[in-house]
């Protein structure tokens, strides 16, 4: 291996790992991809054969702890990324794990705390594609004062009229995904980008199709909700209201309002498009986001130049992993209570 080789294995090879994490690091001069493990030897197999990837392993613990391997790509559901990330960084291997980072805040402050204690090992959570092309355009927007006090927040994602007879997917299973509900740690990333991190959680949530068929024609009880109600205090100032679900049809598309002393923002996340106004205007018009101002889905390459330590970070660090896992799982809780949860928990 030269000095600027960096050799990496795959734990999870599912949907995201093979059309962005496995491309995104082959066309990186100076990586190598070594090794695979998926949840079957065979389908690791295909994997392997289909990108080129010499080593297929049966179990994940030999390819954390392979000489071979300098990081680890994890592409599991969030219930094994605890237990990969704290035995990939006791290896000595550099982790990106695929989000949603944990189970729950405790599993997520377990990692973070394994990774402080490693600190010439870089960690990172794949982050939230969605809104990465106005990011930056907005947290400028709010930065020079075009909205000036930002007093109010309405962030709604919804999918359509509710699917009673749909298939059982992992993210319908606790066991499975933990307190990661539906999209809602994503779109709270997003949030976090603008204006940081809430200060205290009302939720109420429903279970509206309370059980799906598994593979097998097996019913399978849920306890995952499908709609979302949240009012948040965040701890810049606004108050934020977020709806979540998968049961209202013919609903307007995702959108996320901003509304301030002197200005509004809309953020037409369908069709990424983002209008705005002033006191003294009578509607919104468009604003033009510039190609240079546009963020991209760069993740491989954040990884790999931290390794190096030409960069940082920034999209997704394990403390901002922690804070979403946080506030999902103070969704959960004030649900439960019906009362207020305050952050950090």
């Amino acid at each position: 291996m030269t000095e600027e080789t960096i050799r990496i294995g795959f734990v999870g090879a599912g949907a995201n790992t093979r059309s962005r994490h496995i491309p995104g690091f082959q066309a990186i001069d100076g990586v190598e991809l070594v090794s695979v493990c998926n949840r079957s030897v065979e389908s690791g197999r295909k994997v392997a054969d289909e990108f080129g990837i010499p080593t297929v392993y049966d179990n994940w613990v030999d390819l954390v702890e392979a000489e071979d391997t300098d990081a680890v790509c994890i592409g599991t559901w969030p219930y094994m990324h605890c237990a990969m990330t704290l035995a990939a960084l006791e290896s000595g291997k550099h982790v990106l794990t695929e989000a949603r980072m944990a189970m729950n805040a405790a599993e997520a402050r377990a990692m973070l705390d394994a990774s402080l204690m490693e600190p010439d090992l870089v960690t990172q959570i794949v982050p939230a594609p969605h809104t990465l092309e106005v990011d930056s355009t907005i947290r400028e927007m709010i930065g020079g004062g075009y909205l000036g006090e930002v007093l109010s927040v309405d962030m709604v994602s919804q999918t359509g009229f509710i699917d009673y007879g749909g298939p059982l997917h992992w993210r319908h299973d606790a066991d499975l995904s933990g307190f990661n509900t539906m999209g809602l740690g994503i779109w709270y990333e997003s949030l976090m980008r603008w204006l940081g991190p809430a200060s205290g959680v009302m939720a109420i949530t429903r279970v509206n199709v309370k059980s799906r068929k598994d593979e097998s024609g097996a019913a399978r009880f849920i306890t995952v909700p499908d709609h979302a109600e949240i009012i948040c205090e965040m701890a810049s100032g606004p108050v934020a209201h977020v709806r979540i679900s998968q049961v209202t049809g013919l609903a307007s598309g995702d959108t996320v309002w901003l509304f301030g002393s002197e200005g509004t923002l809309m953020l037409d996340a369908a069709a990424m498009t983002l209008y705005g106004g002033r006191r003294g205007d009578t509607e919104l018009s468009k604003i033009d986001v510039p190609p240079e101002k546009q963020g991209a889905w760069r993740v491989e390459e954040e990884f790999i130049s931290a390794i190096r330590g030409s960069e940082k970070v920034t999209h997704t660090s394990f403390e901002d992993g922690v804070r979403y896992m946080e506030f999902t799982e103070a969704v959960a809780r004030s649900a439960q209570s019906r009362k207020m949860v305050r952050l950090p928990l």
